[in-house]
């Protein structure tokens, strides 16, 4: 979502526009829903964290000053919220410990095949297995490998690649989002790379991977 079309839907959302509210949820409402489950304890939980978010965004868009995005503001609140549901209902918040200390978190390949979380782009190559043909890695089947692979990822990591590799946001807005360091995002979108990468070659050369 450009700046001037966050800047027509706000004006938009301020005259009580409820097509400007249904574009809102259809690009985020999804994502929403998934960020809350982290901090709280069922799916129906986390749906009412959802529609309070909403109606907080409705009854404080008048004072939104568009010192963030639109989408950071609106993420800022649902992760307040949840966090304030999760610890009354006694879900410890997942991020207070983020890149998985207490957790099994091997690499699922050799750490010196990747570029690590510091360098320009982590999680990337630094010695590239045999080139797989595009075709190949587009296909159907290819990409439910990928799919599956993301499913099964730590609930942080999944969250993480989710929003850098498949959404396409900035490692800024995952932070601001999530409200968690850059250095934290990096650490967990470079473990879930890894790891999503090592089922792909798995799947596609099964030699190299073993």
């Amino acid at each position: 979502m450009t700046e001037s079309h966050e800047q027509e839907l706000v004006k938009r959302l301020r005259e009580g526009d409820e097509s400007a509210f249904t574009e809102l949820i259809d690009a985020y409402g999804a994502t929403m829903l998934r960020v809350a489950q982290m901090f709280v304890r069922d799916r129906a939980t986390a749906e009412e964290v959802v529609q309070e978010t909403w109606l907080a965004v409705l009854n404080g868009i008048d004072r939104f000053e568009g010192r963030s995005s639109l989408k950071t503001w609106l993420f800022r609140i649902l992760t307040n919220r949840a966090k304030t549901r999760g610890q009354r209902d006694g879900r410890q918040v997942p991020f207070s410990s983020l890149a998985g200390a207490g957790e099994d978190d091997e690499p699922s390949v050799d750490p010196d095949r990747f570029q690590g979380p510091d360098s320009p782009q982590p999680g990337a190559w630094a010695a590239p297995p045999r080139a797989w043909p595009e075709e190949k890695v587009l296909e159907h089947e290819t990409l439910g490998v990928i799919r599956m692979a993301i499913d099964d990822l730590p609930e942080a990591q999944r969250e993480v690649i989710r929003l850098r590799d498949v959404e396409g946001w900035s490692p800024m807005e995952v932070a601001d989002a999530l409200e968690i360091t850059d250095g934290n995002q990096r650490v967990l979108l470079h473990r879930a790379r890894s790891k999503v990468r090592a089922a792909l070659e798995m799947y596609l050369d099964p030699e190299v991977a073993k």
